[in-house]
């Protein structure tokens, strides 16, 4: 069963291997009798992706909670937690670490998730959301990637009823990527396999799973093209006229791991869900106006 309203919000998805449906637009469905207006408290709400599920759940009817340390809710600390959720339905857990060191990562995602889970219980929250890594599992030298690994045992493990969505890499970060990776005028990268995902599809999966009846699973959601993440940022980088020079390198690394062709895409077995937004689709209007996202 699906609670909340039938009304479109940004993108249509398909399931891997599915043909492109004849529209763009992802509709939320619900069953007949169902239509719940919902609590929901949104960890994280300010960022990325949190500020378009607050809007997506706000159109949809539904009363959407924007909750950081800046509203004085931490969930590290855990001030102010047990009064932001209580009444919820539904928490949303789209918080990140401020530090991506290995120890401080795996502090804030354990420390954070345990308090949230903890006053969830307590407040009898029916419902959490958790935004996770595709292939985080297959990239275990990569501390922030353990930290998230960490984040869904908990989770899995609480005895709350969950919903996990694992996303690959947003395009609003392909910048920052390379300029990670930039030495002088080269981009140095690994060539493993790079299937990012727009932001906006990755707020309507959340937001779909966030309206939905707990799965008690992890699903995995990808961006339609997969290429080695240095062609990808190479096409990425001419689209905008930049005159760096993109290296392909198998000793490169990303969030200190080794790509090849399965550690942070979808593989077989996972049964992603395919959004259809494009890149050059994505990057068209923002070269228009000149927008640089980071």
């Amino acid at each position: 069963m699906v609670r909340g309203i039938s009304r479109p919000l940004t993108t249509h998805p398909q399931r891997d291997g599915d043909e492109r449906p004849d529209d763009d637009e992802f509709t939320v469905r619900r069953t007949p009798g169902e239509g719940k207006i919902m609590k929901v408290l949104v960890i994280g709400g300010t960022g990325l992706i949190g500020s378009q599920v607050i809007a997506n759940l706000t159109e949809l009817g539904h009363q959407a909670i924007s909750a950081s340390p800046r509203s004085g809710v931490n969930t590290v600390t855990g001030e102010g937690l047990a009064e932001a959720v209580a009444g919820a339905d539904t928490v949303v857990d789209l918080s990140n670490s401020p530090s991506f060191d290995d120890e401080p990562v795996m502090n804030f995602f354990t420390t954070s998730t345990r308090n949230l889970l903890a006053a969830e219980r307590a407040a009898g929250v029916q419902h959490h959301v958790a935004l996770s890594i595709v292939g985080a599992d297959r990239a275990p030298d990569s501390g922030y990637m353990r930290a998230k690994v960490a984040q869904e045992k908990l989770i899995v493990e609480s005895g709350c009823p969950y919903s996990i969505v694992r996303a690959t890499q947003f395009f609003e970060f392909v910048d920052a990527i390379a300029d990670s990776a930039t030495d002088g005028n080269t981009v140095r990268l690994p060539d493993g396999a790079f299937q990012p995902i727009a932001a906006k599809d990755v707020a309507a999966a959340v937001t779909q799973a966030t309206i939905s009846d707990p799965t008690n699973s992890i699903s995995n959601i990808a961006g339609p093209e997969k290429r080695g993440m240095d062609d990808f940022i190479r096409t990425a980088l001419a689209a905008s006229d930049d005159p760096r020079q993109v290296v392909g390198d198998p000793t490169a690394q990303y969030f200190g791991t080794r790509l090849d062709e399965r550690t942070i895409v979808p593989i077989d077995g996972e049964d992603p869900t395919i959004y259809p937004t494009r890149f050059s689709d994505w990057k068209a209007p923002r070269a228009r106006s000149g927008a640089h996202e980071a």
